[in-house]
């Protein structure tokens, strides 16, 4: 799934992050114009490198020599950043060509985002600069910060600079990240480097992935998308990435109220959040819902170790906060263990009798200094715990100073006998005091409001690093199967009836030709066929209406079941075929399927249906009508790896009855998975398949494979891939 980072990319970027000289065109001696406060922020930032404004009708701005044009700036610029109207861009692209500047950031708005010219516009754009060999940020952004105490750019027009630190944020809204940037210093959140994409005509969240695998400055990667952009290279980059550095997305559109602004914001297609879903499981995204999530996952993976497992020490002063982070613990997959009687006696050795010692451990509202350093260096050495939240509501403002200190001592005391392997979230609830912060040895401790939050970083903390520790999914090729003769049913129907279901034959034939396991059985067009097919095959049978036309069969009495002579089959023909009649539908019948009825196994299903961006979503669940009631359903995008076609089978509510329940035999699993790896190749081969259901596929007992009992498949003329 995974390839190299592109060499080429990561260097053509280099120019964004370490420039020596940066020109601004269209800088302004107007105190309110971008153009003037893009060098007040280059300025206030103390740029480490030399800043040239641009401007035909002055010659000093803000302390600076102006220059009338870019060629009569006398020795090389490495950036531009670009402030005019719309109109004038492309003819400013020229010039940072004639000038050899080989990155620029477009601040402009004016583009894709204002409609059909503004798209024209930009797309003239984009092949200016592809034209060019010019790599471009924007149109319609915010800007860029790089916050290497080497460089200190500020390419933004805000004057705010958060802490330097360990973070990268890419934001495909100005204004999302505007606020992420400003909330940094209040989260004690240190970013490495910060960049607006806006429309991202050029530079992509894909680009700036590949440019922080390899930045030794940054060790969490932080993205605000309203829209993927190629999704298939963000999955090969973004799963190679996440083997080194933890992604966290927080991606809009989760609702068709969210997705529609979202499109008329970017100008984008609003995605399925389904196939998101799917994508970011597959890849080891970590996905936040919330901007508090987002910002929380941001301060929890940044300053600490991963956690090496599920078990959480909660150590409080108050009762109800303690349980309540117990209770989102256990919400979230964690565990919150007893502690072992050696913990409970170092406890109750210092702590007052009325201590609860168990976990969490409550050391009551006036719990000295030197009670809360012990106890926080018991519980992070505990052998029992592998994460520590601590939880404090300030009882009097004045007790505040002292449980900080004490809580620092005992992290330090700990620290110096286990290194710093245990990650530590502090949950402050501290009224008048919330904005105080931790620091041991140069780390600064997270440290939350709410007592639940800690929680949830700790469990997609280990949900990743679970993810990170397995080894890559591999995709199977198959020698057993005939591509060709499955394409050639497809086309032949697409050029004889146009888009539409296949035939009943069409569909076992072309199922046929990729080894899946149907149950046997033929068409027939008469009851006399149906008999004797019925007598060849062994009672019971189930007889079923053969149409492409019609989908819900059941619904009109076409599926009869469980007949077990050639006097109930023969009425099962003429009942289905009066039924259509009465209907004025007798031409949508093919004829009749004869199977043999199946009994005992559990029923599953697989799907798929195409994402206009995604290409191809594989469903699968239990089947029957448990997929419609109960919606228990894992969905993967196209191509599957082994790994995720375990990880679907394994995470649907109803694993558990696959695993064999009360007395059941266990399903065939890898037989599951073979046919879930099999229609993975066929959809992602032949792109003419739009939609594909195979329900009830009956799980016989382990060893003996899966039959597929009902199957659909719909074809379309082939469309044009999406353009960006």
């Amino acid at each position: 799934m995974s390839h190299a980072p592109h060499h080429s990319t990561v260097e053509s970027l280099k120019p964004f992050f370490h420039p020596r000289a940066v020109a601004v065109i269209g800088a302004s001696r107007h105190h309110t114009h971008i153009g003037y406060r893009l060098i007040e922020s280059l300025q206030e930032g103390r740029f480490a490198g030399t800043i040239l404004p641009v401007n035909p009708q002055a010659t000093e701005i803000a302390g600076l020599p102006a220059f009338p044009s870019l060629q009569s700036i006398p020795g090389p610029v490495d950036l531009a950043l670009i402030a005019v109207p719309p109109n004038a861009v492309l003819g400013v692209i020229d010039d940072c060509a004639a000038k050899h500047i080989p990155a620029a950031i477009l601040i402009t708005a004016g583009f894709a985002e204002t409609g059909p010219l503004g798209i024209s516009l930009e797309q003239e754009l984009r092949e200016k600069v592809r034209q060019h060999g010019i790599r471009l940020i924007g149109p319609n952004c915010f800007g860029l910060m790089n916050l290497d105490p080497a460089v200190r750019l500020n390419a933004t027009y805000t004057p705010i600079v958060p802490p330097a630190g360990r973070v990268a944020i890419a934001s495909e809204s100005g204004g999302l990240g505007l606020a992420v940037v400003t909330a940094a210093s209040r989260l004690n959140l240190g970013l490495s480097s910060f960049v607006s994409v806006g429309n991202h005509a050029d530079v992509t969240v894909n680009d700036l992935l590949e440019y922080w695998e390899q930045d030794q400055a940054t060790d969490v990667i932080l993205l605000y998308l309203e829209t993927l952009v190629e999704p298939q290279r963000f999955r090969q980059i973004a799963e190679r990435v996440g083997r080194k550095k933890p992604i966290v997305v927080l991606k809009a559109g989760r609702t068709s109220a969210g997705q529609s602004a979202a499109g008329s914001h970017t100008a984008a297609l609003a995605t399925n959040d389904t196939a998101v879903d799917a994508l970011f499981n597959q890849c080891g995204v970590i996905r936040a819902k919330t901007l508090e999530e987002f910002l929380a996952l941001a301060t929890g993976l940044s300053a600490q170790p991963l956690p090496a497992g599920l078990r959480v020490g909660i150590l409080t002063n108050s009762g109800g906060p303690g349980v309540l982070c117990a209770d989102s613990c256990a919400t979230e997959g964690l565990t919150v263990p007893k502690l072992s009687e050696q913990t409970q006696s170092a406890l109750a050795s210092f702590l007052p009798p009325t201590a609860a010692l168990r976990n969490p451990v409550d050391v009551i509202g006036f719990a000295t200094e030197a009670q809360h350093a012990q106890a926080v260096e018991t519980l992070l050495t505990a052998d029992e715990v592998d994460a520590l939240i601590i939880v404090h509501v300030s009882v009097r403002p004045e007790d505040n100073g002292p449980v900080a200190a004490g809580i620092i001592r005992g992290i330090r005391a700990a620290r110096q006998t286990i290194g710093d392997k245990k990650p530590i979230y502090i949950c402050w609830m501290a009224e008048r005091d919330l904005e105080r912060t931790f620091t041991v040895e140069g780390e600064t401790l997270p440290t939350y409001q709410h007592p639940e939050v800690p929680a949830l970083i700790i469990s997609r903390a280990v949900v990743y690093e679970t993810w990170r520790r397995q080894p890559s999914g591999q995709v199977p090729s198959y020698t057993d199967v005939n591509f060709l003769k499955a394409k050639a049913i497809c086309t032949k129907a697409l050029s004889e009836r146009g888009s539409g279901w296949l035939t009943t034959e069409e569909t076992h034939a072309l199922l046929g030709a990729m080894k899946l396991p149907l149950v046997q059985g033929s068409v027939v067009t008469s009851a006399e066929e149906a008999v004797k097919l019925a007598c060849n095959i062994g009672f019971p049978v189930a007889v079923k209406l053969a149409s492409r036309q019609i989908v819900h069969k059941t619904e009109i009495g076409a599926v009869r079941l469980n007949l077990a002579d050639e006097h109930a089959v023969r009425d099962a023909f003429e009942a289905i075929r009066s039924r259509l009649a009465q209907d004025h539908k007798l031409d949508a019948m093919e004829g009749v399927l004869v199977q043999p009825m199946l009994s005992g196994g559990v029923e599953i299903m697989v799907g798929m249906s195409r994402d206009p961006l995604f290409g191809p979503l594989l469903a699968f669940g239990l089947g029957g009508i448990h997929v419609e009631i109960l919606g228990d359903v894992q969905f993967r995008v196209v191509p599957l790896t082994d790994r995720d076609a375990t990880e679907m089978v394994r995470e649907i509510k109803g694993y558990r009855l696959l695993q064999g329940y009360r007395g059941q035999p266990a399903a065939d699993i890898d037989a599951i998975e073979d046919i879930l790896l099999r229609m993975s190749r066929l959809v992602e081969d032949i792109p003419e398949i739009s939609e594909l259901d195979l329900n009830p596929v009956f799980t016989l007992a382990q060893g003996q494979g899966c039959k597929i009992v009902d199957a659909r498949i719909r074809v379309e003329a082939r469309r044009a891939p999406p353009t960006r």
